[in-house]
């Protein structure tokens, strides 16, 4: 990912999304919704194909990849209420649908191969899964490419030799590659807008051109001037500044999407609006039939009233947060993936059961989620947010560090404490796996998020505390993410190996398959 610069918006707190898994669901929904687009919505057969060594093999269906698929194929919205049914809608609709399981050398554990063919034509396009719903389309037919969805997207093929001059002169547009595939010459162009028939002079021969809008929320542009991209840098930049954490993820998230500091505070507080009324929703209760777990978090209310079990202070009321995200995320509510969907209560509902129970006022929760956000980009530069890649400390134990630096945030710490409390949040989940019980995202889930908000809130208190957090921020992040490649392919997101090869296990897998037919 070396040409794709990290956004707060884009990668460490979002997407707002449904679903179980934002590596399956979202990525799924953005890699349809660029199939839509390359197709023109026109297409009567739909063939999806999962590597038998990959990820997505055991887990494609439990955690939401072929829904969030037919959701994007629709042009549906990402939070949509009929995502469950998408493929009876999409069928409906008189196209074919196929999924299978084939040996075509994917060399990423999440990779998606997507044919998409009607009468005149069809596409088979091969992207991965990266983390937190990003996604990266590596090929399309026979040409190889690289595509996040940050850039309007336009492919014209042509055999003119002029027409590159001409395009590169166009002020919108940022790059120009020239590919050369079965069917000739492809040119593909970054912009800041399409590229259509009538920025093009009459003269210069066209075969065909297509044009896929950006699905990211935050778009990207050779003209940014980041201040930084990881925290040492951030660290003498901030020298003669004496900025806080959530400031500089200002400057940063500014520079990094051509948006002003105002917008981008404002859009994080629609974000907080959007988690305080999912928890607020968990802790009503809610009801979905295909999960393992009932509503946790009512329970979990009615105790801390009656006073009847162990008095944990914030952490009881961090607790009731993460559970109601997560209980929200299991029956197919709206949750934000912050920074995944799997890992969802960890830093939200940390740092915003806590706000709540010391009565703080919404613009210290956006602060507090902004700090995080900015820790979430140098994680997502320097290492992943997908378990499939580097195991649960990738998720949660991600979250976890992120969480760290809001709360310090929170209390009015200084800017070298946010720093120490991530430090020692990360360090803290080193080897952590991941082995979803019959391929959902909900035990261990729980309480892995659970964990790791007691995780957050010690490291936030050490930090203030003037404990040594010893290794550097950037340092931790990186060993961080050679301790997840490390760990065995069975104990990250496969169902291979840990709790989900235990007897209970799988007999429940059995049970909920039963269910299902």
């Amino acid at each position: 990912m070396d040409n794709y610069f990290p956004s707060i918006l884009n990668d460490a707190i979002g997407p707002v999304m449904r679903g179980a898994s934002s590596s399956h669901v979202a990525a799924a929904y953005r890699i349809g919704r660029l199939g839509r687009d390359y197709m023109n919505g026109e297409f009567t057969k739909v063939l999806i194909e999962y590597d038998p060594k990959g990820s997505l093999e055991p887990t494609h269906d439990s955690q939401g990849s072929d829904m969030g698929l037919f959701t994007g194929l629709l042009g549906w919205d990402i939070t949509d209420d009929r995502m469950v049914d998408a493929q009876k809608y999409l069928e409906a609709e008189g196209t074919d649908v196929e999924i299978a399981i084939s040996d075509y050398g994917a060399t990423h554990p999440n990779t998606y191969k997507l044919t998409l063919t009607n009468d005149t034509e069809s596409c088979c396009i091969l992207a991965i899964s990266i983390g937190g719903g990003i996604i990266e389309i590596i090929a399309i037919d026979d040409i190889n490419l690289s595509l996040y969805g940050d850039y309007h997207e336009t492919f014209v093929w042509t055999e003119d030799t002029n027409l590159y001059e001409h395009v590169t002169g166009l002020p919108f547009i940022d790059t120009l590659q020239e590919h050369h595939g079965l069917q000739g010459k492809v040119l593909q162009i970054k912009g800041q807008q399409a590229l259509s028939k009538q920025d093009l002079p009459s003269e210069y021969k066209i075969k065909a051109i297509k044009n896929l809008a950006p699905i990211l929320p935050v778009g990207s542009s050779t003209q940014m001037k980041l201040p930084f991209t990881i925290s040492e840098e951030m660290i003498s930049y901030n020298k003669d500044k004496n900025l806080s954490l959530w400031e500089l993820a200002l400057k940063y998230e500014s520079a990094r999407g051509n948006i002003s500091e105002p917008e981008i505070f404002e859009k994080m507080r629609d974000i907080v609006r959007i988690l305080e009324k999912s928890i607020a929703d968990g802790i009503k209760g809610t009801q979905y039939m295909d999960r393992i777990y009932p509503a946790q978090a009512p329970s979990f209310k009615q105790k801390i009233a009656g006073n009847s079990f162990l008095n944990m202070g914030l952490y009881n009321d961090a607790i009731l947060s993460v559970t109601a995200l997560m209980d929200v995320k299991s029956s197919m509510g709206v949750i934000v993936a912050a920074p995944t969907a799997g890992s969802c209560g960890t830093l939200p509902g940390t740092c915003l059961g806590v706000a709540t129970a010391l009565n703080m006022d919404e613009d210290q929760k956006v602060k507090a989620m902004l700090a995080a956000g900015l820790i979430g980009v140098f994680i997502a530069r320097m290492a992943t947010f997908s378990a499939e890649i580097g195991g649960c400390q990738a998720e949660t134990g991600s979250g976890s560090g992120m969480a760290a630096a809001g709360l310090v945030t929170l209390l009015g710490g200084s800017f070298d404490q946010c720093l120490a409390a991530a430090s020692m949040a990360l360090q803290n989940t080193f080897g952590l796996v991941c082995d979803p019980v019959a391929n959902r995202v909900e035990a261990p889930c729980l309480g892995k998020n659970v964990m790791m908000a007691g995780n957050a809130l010690s490291a936030a208190n050490m930090a203030m505390a003037g404990f040594d957090h010893l290794i550097p921020l950037d340092e931790v992040i990186i060993a961080m993410h050679k301790v997840g490649q490390s760990l065995p392919c069975e104990l990250r997101c496969t169902g291979k190996g840990g709790l989900a090869m235990t007897p209970t296990a799988k007999a429940l897998e059995a049970k909920l398959e039963r269910k299902q037919t």
